[in-house]
């Protein structure tokens, strides 16, 4: 009689439960939040104990390392710098592959429980540099994510040449950042939020909201802009209205800053000098802010789907990597497209081709060359690679490193830059400085 009693009393329970968290009232709210912090903390636990079972490492697709092409007579000469899945390090290599500079500066290092929102942190082994950013004197910026974490963005650190700590931020950054021609540094964070967006139900909390940052050189935060309110405020909010269901509670992930400076403003009829080029993942938009107001000033989506890294060209076209707008072919889903966005004209794309698929479900970059090539940086294929207009491979560097229990996985390169030496402290050019075998 106890035994059917108790088992009724669950039953009533467990439908009530039901009922409350589908109608989003109290207690069903708290419900869904405790049961879904208990699966990310389930998943983080049991998921991501190997880093190489993470999105870091992907199965190597060629046997290639280092540089597999070179002609050295197409390329733009000079030395790339780049950050990869395989741990918090930023690398300098010339034309030949050769290491030439390291900055390795692990989070244990760098994190203290003081400064710090993260409370527990994830192993060094699971935290990288996502993007970085060179100073002629050999200064580096680089922003630090932790896989398997949410939210994963952790933080800021600026390093001296030996990898010695200049100053850190703890604001949760991620992906991407910028500095304009004062110094200050463009960032974008995230953060847990339950706060309610009105007209907006389905995207209902706990959700990861996106921020802009805005730091002084020296790192002090001096504004912080929120994004996800910014769209909603704005002619565009519409675009809230297409989030996939799987993305409800990281509804924009945002992932490029690009600062527009005067020259590109002056390309740009819908864009003025300081105001803030963004892309919105899960919105597949691009995105002006003006910082100043914390508004929108123009959005647009096109033929591209999950795209990053937007740029603006001297002739005032955009250029971006499309990660699945690419659907005819054998040679993988992604594409670098060039497009002008006053028409919506693709004036220029890279799809690869049957002997250098182009595939890269997340992150990866491009940059146009002062030659007119463009080097992009496929991460998932864990290479960095250099095309000319016409689509010819004239330079490419194959990560070297391999791991996992067959040997058989490659890191991710996140971010890769061409560098003019010139522009750069001699030292830094020197083979083996301040370097790690590979």
């Amino acid at each position: 009689m106890f035994v059917g009693f108790l088992a009724a009393l669950l039953l009533i329970a467990f439908v009530l439960g039901a009922i409350f968290t589908t109608a989003q009232v109290f207690p069903g709210t708290f419900v869904a939040q405790a049961y879904q912090g208990g699966l990310a903390l389930y998943d983080q636990v049991t998921s991501y104990d190997d880093v190489h079972k993470t999105d870091l490492w992907h199965p190597a697709r060629m046997e290639q390392q280092g540089v597999s092409v070179s002609a050295s007579s197409r390329a733009q000469q000079g030395v790339t710098l780049f950050t990869a899945g395989d741990g918090p390090v930023v690398r300098l290599v010339d034309m030949d592959g050769r290491v030439l500079h390291e900055w390795r500066k692990p989070f244990s290092e760098v994190w203290t429980a003081e400064q710090s929102s993260i409370r527990d942190p994830q192993p060094d082994s699971h935290v990288y540099f996502r993007k970085a950013h060179l100073f002629p004197n050999g200064d580096l910026l680089a922003i630090y994510e932790g896989v398997g974490d949410s939210p994963y963005g952790y933080g800021m650190v600026k390093l001296d040449r030996n990898s010695k700590i200049i100053w850190t931020y703890f604001g949760r950054t991620h992906h991407s950042f910028d500095i304009g021609e004062d110094g200050r540094i463009y960032v974008l964070t995230h953060e847990i939020s339950n706060e309610e967006i009105p007209s907006f139900g389905h995207l209902a909390p706990p959700r990861m909201d996106d921020q802009l940052a805005v730091l002084s050189p020296d790192g002090q935060e001096l504004q912080r802009i929120d994004l996800i309110k910014a769209v909603a405020n704005s002619p565009y909010a519409h675009l809230l209205h297409t989030v996939s269901f799987y993305s409800v509670q990281d509804p924009l992930h945002s992932n490029d800053v690009e600062v527009i400076g005067a020259a590109e403003a002056s390309k740009l009829p819908f864009a003025d000098e300081g105001q803030i080029l963004l892309s919105f993942r899960e919105l597949n938009a691009l995105a002006i802010l003006d910082p100043m107001s914390g508004t929108l000033v123009w959005a647009a989506r096109g033929s591209w789907i999950g795209q990053h890294d937007p740029d603006i060209t001297e002739d005032g076209h955009i250029l971006l990597f499309d990660n699945y707008g690419r659907f005819n072919g054998p040679e993988g889903n992604s594409r670098v497209i060039e497009f002008d966005p006053t028409t919506q004209e693709i004036t220029w794309q890279f799809p690869g081709d049957s002997g250098h698929p182009l595939h890269s479900a997340i992150r990866s970059s491009q940059q146009r060359l002062a030659n007119g090539n463009t080097l992009i940086t496929e991460s998932s294929g864990g290479r960095i690679l250099e095309v000319t207009r016409q689509g010819d491979l004239v330079w490419e560097y194959v990560h070297p490193l391999r791991g996992g229990a067959k040997n058989d996985l490659i890191p991710i390169v996140c971010f890769a830059e061409r560098i003019d030496p010139s522009t750069l402290d001699p030292e830094l050019l020197l083979p083996g400085s301040q370097t790690q075998p590979l």
